[in-house]
């Protein structure tokens, strides 16, 4: 009896564990057919951190910068030894434009106007899905408020 108490227990906390999970920093987002798996950079620390030390991605997964206010917001690749592709995301949730990271540079790639959030996958996924500038990510209004 004790342990069936205990696996109920455990299955009722379940969806707890999995809500829990997503708090942690992950999001959901779609962009068309495609879905993407991100981690949520919201914190000035998280945002500094980025995928630093990284050596891959699955092909379904990200990172999700948010940012307090739209800005000409800029990244760069130092400590990141993958190469991606950025896209800069205004508040309406449309793509800006999408630029190319090589490995462990230090070169800036900035949006072209104002972002709210910057979208960072392996390099070629938005080329190789035929995704450019003015499609709609879905899925932004789940993330959490910037710090």
């Amino acid at each position: 009896m004790c342990v069936r108490r205990q696996v109920l227990i455990g299955l009722c906390m379940m969806p707890l564990a999995v809500q829990a999970a997503d708090s942690l920093g992950r999001v959901d987002l779609s962009v068309g057919l495609y879905r993407i798996d991100a981690e949520v950079a919201e914190t000035p620390g998280r945002r500094a951190q980025g995928l630093m030390g990284r050596e891959r991605l699955l092909p379904h997964e990200g990172m999700v910068f948010v940012f307090p206010e739209p800005r000409t917001h800029c990244m760069w690749m130092r400590n990141t030894p993958l190469p991606l592709s950025v896209a800069f995301i205004d508040e309406a949730g449309r793509i800006i434009n999408i630029a190319q990271m090589q490995p462990l540079s230090e070169d800036n790639h900035c949006a072209k106007r104002p972002a709210r959030y910057a979208l960072e996958v392996n390099s070629g996924w938005f080329a190789q899905k035929g995704i450019g500038p003015g499609t709609k990510i879905q899925g932004l209004e789940a993330l959490p408020t910037p710090r």
